[in-house]
């Protein structure tokens, strides 16, 4: 799954990488190294522009809230259980498959992060008390510094027990596509513990290449199986991860030290 990640660049820097012709200065965001569900997140999408004349497609950076809220959907209260849609399953789950074939979109990251049980799994003996070992989590990058762009989807809620003019009448969420994690090695190995993506985790968000943003992008591309085929996982070799500070398992903290790289997992203290 993908539950936490990173989002520090700016909102001009991100509109050069994507070829973005339109966002407004008034939602740019603060950098946001430990961004969670419900969170207001960067998205990339193409639509027409509201109260535009020419209803053409407009490659856009957004802000959305990330949590999925179906647009048939009577409360957004699920959205923070709407976080990630599976690609084996995004085009026939009904609160993915209207967004599917016309609302996607790519939501810019630093990389993600990860948990994985340190190497004893099983519970342990301390005091008479049987303890689990605290989880280490990972930074999951581009090996060559590159901006990941996480697939997903964005859908509109109309909240009706608000007026037409409430400035919060219109809720636009998103959801981060998954996949199954990449076997194969890391572009950049640590230099102790998990050598492949699947050692971490046995999902991870999926990464689309440059080559695949304008395809899934384009709001005229409805067809299922054509759109399914740009979900198959990014090349192996392409990420690198490494061990981070336990302090990003509460959501409180927040800065770039959360992304400082440690020498080795921390001490799997107890808890």
């Amino acid at each position: 799954m993908c539950g936490r990640y990173a989002a520090s660049r700016k909102p001009e820097d991100l509109a050069g990488v994507f070829e973005v012709e339109k966002w407004e200065p008034e939602e740019t965001l603060a950098p946001d190294y430990n961004v969670a569900p419900t969170k207001e997140v960067y998205a990339v999408l193409e639509r027409p522009v509201k109260g535009a004349e020419d209803r053409s497609p407009v490659r856009q950076l957004r802000t959305l809230k990330w949590g999925l809220v179906p647009s048939w959907s009577k409360t957004p209260e699920g959205a923070a259980r709407l976080i990630n849609a599976r690609a084996e399953t995004v085009h026939e789950k009904p609160s993915y498959r209207r967004a599917f074939a016309e609302r996607r979109c790519l939501l810019p990251a630093d990389g993600y992060y990860e948990w994985v049980t340190g190497t004893q799994e099983r519970e342990l003996e301390v005091e008479g008390r049987k303890k689990r070992p605290r989880k280490q989590p990972y930074f999951v990058t581009p090996a060559d510094g590159s901006v990941l762009a996480l697939a997903g989807l964005y859908e509109f809620w109309r909240d009706r027990t608000l007026p037409d003019d409430h400035p919060s009448a219109w809720w636009v969420t998103c959801s981060v596509i998954t996949t199954e994690a990449e076997t194969g090695p890391l572009g950049v190995a640590p230099a102790e513990g998990p050598r492949s993506l699947a050692d971490i985790h046995p999902r991870m968000p999926l990464m689309l290449t440059p080559d695949r943003w304008d395809a899934w992008l384009d709001p005229s591309r409805t067809g299922g199986e054509e759109l399914r085929e740009l979900l198959s996982p990014p090349p192996e070799g392409l990420m690198r991860a490494y061990p981070v500070t336990t302090a990003v398992s509460n959501v409180r903290n927040n800065g770039p030290e959360l992304l400082e790289e440690l020498p080795a997992p921390e001490e799997q203290t107890l808890f």
